[in-house]
């Protein structure tokens, strides 16, 4: 919904100061919590936030007398209702300052929220605005764990940087122990970044908007079209509704049954403090695919567990299927279960060609990287892995980045499948990267049709159009050049490191297909080397194919073409 004021230099105006306070707010929230010793005195710190909360408060009063409709504008701000009645309650329950505090959070982040869907549908290309989320995401990430609370060693920015790009890309390669050289404040803005960066902090910024009752105007429907891959405008607010609550409940159900695993492998390493927060790191870790952990080992110490595999994997697996195949799956559940328990048919919900293709293409990844390392590590002299870490490693090789078992010690062949396995990836429309499921089939289903001499590509009885088959064929090269290109040039920054190249190209697959698999040398890297795996991280996030989509979007297609000339190839 969009609201015309009457005068609006002074809505400018507004947004200007508005931006002004957040940054007092943000910037004095950063001083008190962010050092050991408090920058400000209480009171100065009493008087900037007293001064935004009034601000807050009083720009509502403004806009409402400047709007043009007030019956739109009340509808448009009916929340603000509700956090002055929980200022007043926690006022007189909790003092003046827990009242503050939390009125200026959900004050600011509404704003911030509301501001990024207005971002990414101000452009011709809302790509653009996801590519800026993400960047601006990883550099506040870096500055909040540069602040002395954050860590429990000395951090460099270089390596503040390489934490905070691999959360938000959700890869879970570290420079430094994620568990023991952060403390619960980094690890808490860690979980964040994870979360963010793995749903994408402008599907969040939409999620606030519904949850707060502001229907997405044409322009922001077409955004979000654009970012959650959905078929039709019609079906963004359901689209996004689904999306937070499969996430809430996903990731809540794996918390709760990884609550008592901590207890198994005792003791808990000192810098675990609490092991609710401990089950909600790591579900939200393994749901977002991202693979970072709090222990050092990762989760060597608990590969006795039925939990690792009962729970991380099916986490993995969800989060990597997208969310599209996600609610197809649960519209043709929820259709059946209405039709067994009501009188009233409903007309079942078909399974969407996505759906076929992702669930088909996963099961062959899991059931045939399980095998691959199966046969092919066991049947060297190296120390052999039983089926449950090879199902493990075959799971999380495809975006997620736990381990059970130490890679290094891997054979060059079983290194090779989980290289694959980490090109390839998960499915689109979800928090894992590679190239992604649906496209490999739509690759090998275009060579089948080629050797068939057939004029189309078909898939389970469906022809897939030639502008879809082009575009898997560019994601696929611009995959292979970027890995190429990151594995030569990390042979040159790391020549005196004296690396195995397949312990180099393992990295590079690793950032790009944003995994987190690694055979020990992230630590090792030089800065060069980092540099080059925080490029090749965010480029495997945001995908190539969006990149160029953002590099190329002024270009205007040919209205002509060129006469037809047969050329000899293979």
């Amino acid at each position: 919904m969009d609201i015309l004021y009457k005068n609006k230099t002074l809505e400018r105006l507004l947004i200007l100061t508005n931006i002004a306070a957040t940054t007092a707010v943000a910037g004095t929230a950063l001083l008190q919590l962010g050092f050991f010793k408090p920058i400000l005195s209480d009171a100065q710190m009493y008087l900037i936030l007293a001064a935004a909360a009034i601000f807050f408060t009083g720009e509502k009063f403004i806009r409402f007398f400047n709007a043009r409709s007030k019956k739109d504008y009340l509808h448009f701000c009916w929340f603000e209702f509700i956090f002055i009645v929980l200022f007043a309650v926690l006022y007189f329950s909790a003092g003046i300052l827990w009242a503050l505090g939390v009125y200026l959070l959900m004050q600011i982040i509404t704003k911030v929220c509301r501001t990024m869907v207005n971002i990414a549908a101000a452009g011709k290309s809302p790509a653009a605005a996801f590519i800026g989320s993400f960047i601006a995401l990883i550099l506040a990430g870096a500055l909040l764990l540069m602040l002395p609370r954050s860590h429990t060693q000395p951090v460099k920015f270089i390596d503040a940087l390489f934490t905070s790009t691999s959360a938000t890309c959700v890869t879970g390669l570290t420079v430094k122990n994620t568990g023991a050289d952060f403390s619960i404040i980094g690890h808490t803005v860690i979980l964040c970044l994870i979360q963010l960066g793995g749903l994408g902090i402008v599907i969040f910024g939409a999620v606030f908007a519904l949850l707060f009752g502001q229907a997405l105007n044409v322009r922001q429907a077409a955004a979000m079209q654009d970012l959650l891959i959905a078929q039709t405008v019609s079906k963004i607010a359901k689209a996004i509704a689904f999306v937070f609550v499969a996430t809430i409940v996903i990731e809540g159900w794996g918390a709760i049954c990884l609550y008592k695993m901590w207890d198994l492998a005792a003791p808990l390493p000192a810098h675990i403090t609490s092991k609710w927060f401990c089950s909600v790191f790591h579900s939200v870790s393994a749901f977002c695919n991202a693979g970072l952990g709090l222990f050092s080992d990762n989760l060597i110490r608990y590969n006795f567990d039925w939990r690792v595999y009962g729970v991380i994997c099916p986490l993995i697996i969800l989060g990597g299927l997208g969310f599209g195949v996600l609610e197809n799956l649960y519209d043709i559940f929820a259709t059946k279960i209405k039709n067994l328990l009501s009188a009233n048919y409903n007309r079942p919900v078909r399974m969407e060609l996505q759906t076929k293709i992702v669930l088909l293409v996963t099961a062959i990844l899991i059931v045939g990287g399980t095998a691959g390392l199966l046969i092919f590590h066991n049947n060297t002299d190296s120390h052999h892995i039983n089926l449950a870490d090879a199902f493990f490693q075959a799971v999380t090789a495809r975006t997620a980045g736990f381990n059970t078992i130490d890679i290094n010690t891997l054979s060059a062949p079983a290194k090779m499948i989980l290289i694959i396995l980490m090109f390839i990836g998960g499915s689109p429309g979800g928090t894992a990267g590679g190239i992604k499921t649906v496209t490999l089939a739509v690759i090998i289903m275009a060579i089948y049709a080629t050797i068939r001499k057939r004029a189309e590509v078909e898939i389970f009885k469906r022809s897939i159009p030639l502008a879809i088959v082009g575009k898997a064929l560019v994601v696929v090269s611009l995959f292979m050049a970027v890995l190429f290109s990151a594995t030569f040039l990390m042979t040159i920054t790391e020549r005196h490191n004296d690396f195995d190249f397949i312990a180099i190209m393992f990295e590079a697959a690793s950032a790009l297909g944003t995994v987190g698999l690694s055979c020990g040398i992230t630590p090792a890297l030089t800065t060069a080397g980092k540099i080059i795996i925080i490029i090749t991280m965010l480029i495997g996030r945001l995908g190539p194919l969006t990149l160029l989509a953002v590099l190329t979007f002024n270009i205007k297609p040919a209205r002509y073409n060129y006469p037809t000339e047969s050329v000899v190839v293979g």
